[in-house]
């Protein structure tokens, strides 16, 4: 173990892989791998994500101080590797993932059981060796807590409303949660395999429906991994109109979660105030890129619609009404003392926690990490554009509510910007094949750091696909806001934090 020591210095002693871009890909053997993760115990490298092949396991990692990133391999010829898990509790669900889908058993993790895998798909380790269960599914062994007078409340997989699956099990005494254990993986899709070998345009299509509220986040990630991959410049205009893009996303986002919040906590006319703004923004969407949802917008090459004259004025209309009304409905929420009793001091996660698991987004920002990818590692066009990354330290659901409130203020100046700035010319240009090649990107989502890693062929189709959610850094986080809650606090703190299933279960 080294002292310190920088990310790329450390990764200096492993071999290079050419053809990686933007940044660079090591490889470790085992003695490199292990001694990585012993000086991580160290050093405050962050864990981007992490994902496997057949006999082959990857992290993307991040230098805090230098905000170096690299891509770290290491060969599993025997289908082992030492955990991550050890060292960075945000690794542990990851690896049991890659345990579960490439059949690499991560050596020295506590915790082994599956995750995604429920025993419901007729094989084991389906992207790895595949081959044929030899039982009935699985039945998950919860942990357990212990105590006088403690009782167990099941909720889901099935939901009331229209929602995704996910399985919560509390253990209180009385109202008071004492621990809560999630189990997801019910809306896994097989994305890394429904991708591969398809054309670079197919996978796109698929690549923008991992989380159909962060099809934007998606699209562009995969779009400028691609791009990286094979050396393509997109248009400058289609550069502008891609942020233009993300940032009505993650407004549409924001503001609907912020009613859906106060919904929670018996204040249901937010919901219909913000759903109503919403609106109007998805019609903005539909009006001048074709697509209410942003869907299959923006391409690997640039965007598949332009904003015409008539758009733009459109668009302005729209926004000064929907500036209005957000306005009005953030003095709503401010002069009500019962509804900020419900939301203030509820669902806290301390700024050691989050740091700790690397979260990103409102979560992480609402508890003092101000991480946003679109200023590190950064991406244009945002490194010619001003904007303010909200920061709060009090971790509660007022806090995670008021840092969406700070964001979308900023996206509306960002969007003008953008308006004022938005260069002339073509917005799409053709996928130039230039060989094989490996691409990787971080792109802010509004939840946070979406991550995208690809491999093309030099027949211009996808070999490989990662594509990593920030709510697998959420998630865990949610069962320790909740713990010392009432039950009934429990749907507030979870839309408060308003995690994807979509996105992890992938």
């Amino acid at each position: 173990m080294m002292g310190n020591v920088t990310l790329l210095e450390f990764l200096s002693g492993g071999r290079e892989v050419p053809g990686h871009k933007p940044w660079p890909r090591y490889q470790l053997d085992a003695r490199g791998w292990r001694a990585l993760v012993e000086q991580m115990t160290v050093s405050n490298w962050e864990v981007l994500a992490e994902w496997g092949e057949p006999a082959e396991v990857h992290v993307l990692l991040r230098g805090e101080d230098s905000g170096a990133i690299a891509v770290v391999s290491h060969p599993c010829p025997d289908g082992k590797f030492f955990a991550l898990g050890r060292v960075r509790p945000s690794a542990i669900r990851l690896e049991r993932a890659i345990r579960d889908l490439w059949g690499l058993v991560p050596e020295g993790l506590e915790d082994q059981r599956p995750w995604l895998d429920h025993g419901r798909w007729g094989v084991r380790h389906p992207l790895g060796k595949p081959r044929q269960y030899d039982g009935e599914p699985y039945t998950y062994r919860f942990l357990t807590a212990e105590g006088d007078g403690l009782h167990q409340i099941p909720v889901g997989p099935v939901h009331a409303g229209v929602i995704e699956p996910g399985h919560f099990r509390f253990h209180c005494q009385g109202e008071t949660v004492v621990r809560l254990e999630e189990r997801l993986g019910y809306v896994h899709k097989g994305i890394a395999g429904l991708v591969a070998g398809r054309p670079v345009a197919d996978a796109a299509r698929i690549v923008a429906r991992v989380s159909g509220d962060s099809t934007v986040a998606y699209s562009l990630a995969f779009a400028r991994a691609v791009e990286a991959a094979l050396g393509i410049e997109p248009p400058p205009r289609a550069v502008w109109l891609r942020a233009l893009m993300a940032e009505f996303e993650r407004i549409a986002n924001h503001v609907f979660d912020i009613g859906a919040i106060c919904n929670d906590a018996a204040f249901a006319i937010m919901l219909g105030h913000m759903g109503a703004l919403r609106e109007k923004l998805l019609r903005g969407n539909d009006l001048c890129f074709g697509h209410r949802l942003l869907m299959d917008r923006v391409v690997p090459g640039g965007v598949a619609a332009d904003l015409s004259e008539a758009g733009r004025e459109a668009l302005g209309h729209m926004l000064y009404g929907v500036r209005k009304g957000f306005e009005q409905a953030v003095a709503l929420y401010d002069s009500t003392p019962s509804l900020l009793d419900r939301t203030t001091g509820t669902g806290v996660v301390g700024g050691a926690l989050v740091h700790r698991f690397g979260a990103g987004g409102f979560v992480g920002r609402a508890s003092s990490r101000g991480h946003d990818a679109r200023r590190l590692p950064g991406y244009p066009p945002y490194d010619e554009l001003d904007f303010e990354v909200p920061v709060m330290a009090e971790g509660d659901v007022h806090a995670r509510i008021m840092v969406r409130v700070a964001e979308v203020r900023a996206s509306f100046k960002l969007i003008d910007q953008i308006l004022a700035q938005l260069p002339d010319g073509p917005v799409l240009a053709p996928l130039m094949l230039r060989g094989a090649g490996e691409g990787v990107a971080a792109v802010e989502s509004f939840r946070g750091e979406v991550i995208v890693w690809v491999r093309v062929s030099e027949a211009g189709k996808v070999v490989r696909l990662h594509a990593h959610d920030p709510s697998w850094f959420q998630w865990p986080l949610l069962e320790a806001a909740i713990d010392g809650n009432i039950v009934a606090d429990f749907p507030l703190c979870n839309k408060s934090f308003n995690c994807s299933y979509s996105g992890h279960d992938q």
